[in-house]
């Protein structure tokens, strides 16, 4: 019964918040000691609070394994569950010591039902063991997918001191981990049939807002996470016809305060921006040269505002909204004059652009020396004769 007054509650919260949020960015009232709203499509952060502070991640992290694991190893490999994983603390799929799982299942299980234990056994096959899969991670997380102040010591996100990341590189990781189809499909499964050696169940995701329980259809996948030096933690991504977005909330005093800021997140992001697209090859003219777009360039764009574009004299392509910050930057490509790109037919050109005068002057010289050899060789022929 509690269960049910629970979630029945859950519910008309968040539908009160979905319903009536339509304030300014200045009017969020994130509770969340750190938060960003993302747009997947350009990576423009939208919102932040405290987006650069360091903070513990909880089951987030495994958002980072599973999309390193997924990227670099076989999923259809067998996993031999090892008893150092078996025993590891916090939530589980509860495998048994010597049971064989495929490493696909074990990401689905860490994902999906945020098993501690998965994660270990992951770790413990791709890298040997849980020190050096953590080594291996976060070269990945700097080399590969870009970030700089994240430092993972586990897979699972159980607290270390020395285990931290910010909630913009977990906003960057995740939109770089749902540019791959797998994790996209797992990362929003709301269900999965689980057959394991010692535990037959349906896993249910435990984000509320995927799962339905806290409605909003907009929502496309999630993660949750929670320890108590971390507080609640959530990943959530969701998106319509304008934009796509992620939001991460880090350190919610409680699971209302972390659904009720991704809400708002949310819709401040979806009822208040849209993408814009300029195509390749786009062409712009300044005094001195002429550039065009070497790639797509996609930007968002708050509504009811507009934007101006400007190239700089290093050749770059700026955004700027209303206030005069930049959106965003593209670097463009020089065009070559003509006279440089085909100086064969600029030297067809050098011949035969000349205009009727010239052609009438020379001409009419050839004929005069013509006329003039002509009567000096008459007057010697007839000075021969006389």
């Amino acid at each position: 019964m509690k269960r049910i007054i629970y979630v029945l509650m859950l519910s008309m919260f968040a539908m009160l918040i979905h319903a009536s949020w339509t304030a300014a960015e200045e009017g969020l009232n994130i509770e969340s000691e750190a938060a960003v709203l993302l747009e997947g499509n350009s990576g423009q952060v939208l919102y932040q609070k405290n987006g650069d502070q360091q903070m513990y991640p909880a089951s987030l992290t495994k958002i980072a394994t599973a999309i390193f694991v997924i990227e670099n190893f076989n999923l259809e490999d067998t996993v031999t569950v090892s008893e150092e994983a078996v025993e590891t603390i916090g939530t589980k799929v509860y495998l048994e010591a010597g049971e064989q799982v495929s490493l696909k299942k074990l990401v689905q299980g860490m994902l999906i039902n945020s098993g501690n234990d998965a994660a270990a056994a992951i770790a413990e096959h791709v890298s040997g063991s849980i020190k050096n899969f953590s080594v291996e991670l976060n070269k990945y997380l700097k080399g590969t997918v870009g970030v700089e102040n994240t430092h993972f010591t586990n897979p699972h996100g159980l607290f270390d001191e020395e285990h931290y990341t910010t909630a913009i590189d977990l906003a960057k990781i995740t939109q770089y981990a749902l540019q791959n189809d797998t994790f996209k499909e797992i990362f929003g499964t709301k269900q999965l049939e689980w057959d394991g050696k010692s535990w037959d169940t349906t896993l249910l995701t435990h984000h509320l807002m995927l799962k339905g329980e806290i409605p909003y259809e907009e929502v496309t996948g999630g993660k949750t996470g929670f320890v108590n030096e971390s507080g609640y933690t959530l990943a959530t991504s969701a998106e319509n016809e304008a934009v796509d977005l992620i939001v991460i909330t880090l350190n919610g005093n409680n699971e209302y305060v972390a659904y009720e800021d991704t809400g708002a997140l949310l819709d401040y992001g979806l009822n208040g921006f849209f993408n814009q697209t300029i195509q390749q090859g786009t062409e712009y003219i300044t005094e001195e040269k002429k550039y065009t777009l070497p790639e797509d360039v996609v930007y968002t764009v708050q509504k009811d505002q507009s934007v101006t574009k400007k190239v700089n004299d290093e050749g770059m392509l700026q955004i700027v909204n209303e206030e005069g910050t930049s959106i965003t930057s593209a670097a463009l490509k020089p065009v070559e004059e003509q006279s440089e790109k085909n100086p064969v037919s600029n030297e067809k050109r050098s011949h035969t652009d000349i205009s009727p005068f010239y052609n009438a002057v020379a001409f009419l010289s050839v004929f005069f020396i013509f006329m003039i050899l002509a009567i000096v060789y008459l007057k010697k022929k007839s000075h021969i004769h006389s």
